[in-house]
């Protein structure tokens, strides 16, 4: 009993948060929105027993990518009159999708009601299990080859992704190391010999 008033407070202010998070007018606030529905996420995440789902989403996404994005909304000069408009231009279109996805949690809500066995609730795992070694035992045995597979592809993508920035363009600053190494005294400093002048 106590689990589902938890789960239906955290999912209260989940929802609070989304909607506030897509209302405001304040890019700023908008972020700080998402990391509240990211905290109350990774909070159910804990009542479903998934503590490493809970813990990623937290620092992953709050610790990182948020701060990031936090950080190039205050650095960028944000036109918000744009954006306004984006979000009139596309309204018709979100609706359309968040009338799709209230259809379908009515439909699982139905279907729960039927009395499906697929919908029973988990039975709970004893006091000394532990989802994280769980998962990682699967992940390093079972899945080690496609998660090295992953973890490649990713490399090889942030290599790429240095190549395209550092590529050369006009009018672009660059520093030459070994130049600067062997420049010598003579190069940078000129000695001028003058006669001296007296003003009369």
């Amino acid at each position: 009993m106590i689990v589902s008033v938890i789960f239906y407070l955290f999912a209260a202010v989940l929802i609070g948060a989304a909607v506030g998070m897509i209302t405001s007018r304040n890019p700023v606030h908008a972020a700080l929105f998402l990391v509240l529905a990211f905290f109350n996420s990774a909070a159910i995440w804990l009542l479903l027993e998934a503590e490493f789902l809970a813990i990623v989403l937290v620092l992953v996404y709050v610790g990182a990518v948020m701060v990031l994005f936090l950080f190039v909304v205050m650095m960028l000069d944000v036109n918000l009159a744009a954006m306004r408009e984006g979000f009139t231009r596309y309204a018709p279109l979100g609706a359309v999708i968040a009338a799709i996805v209230v259809i379908e949690i009515f439909h699982v809500v139905w279907l729960k009601r039927q009395g499906l066995p697929f919908f029973d609730t988990p039975v709970p795992h004893p006091p000394g299990y532990s989802n994280t070694e769980a998962l990682g035992a699967i992940l390093y045995t079972d899945y080690v080859y496609p998660f090295e597979l992953a973890a490649v592809i990713l490399l090889v993508a942030i290599v790429a992704a240095i190549s395209l920035t550092m590529r050369r363009r006009e009018g672009l600053k660059q520093q030459n190391i070994s130049r600067q190494v062997q420049v010598r005294r003579e190069d940078r400093v000129r000695l001028v010999k003058m006669d001296a002048e007296r003003d009369e």
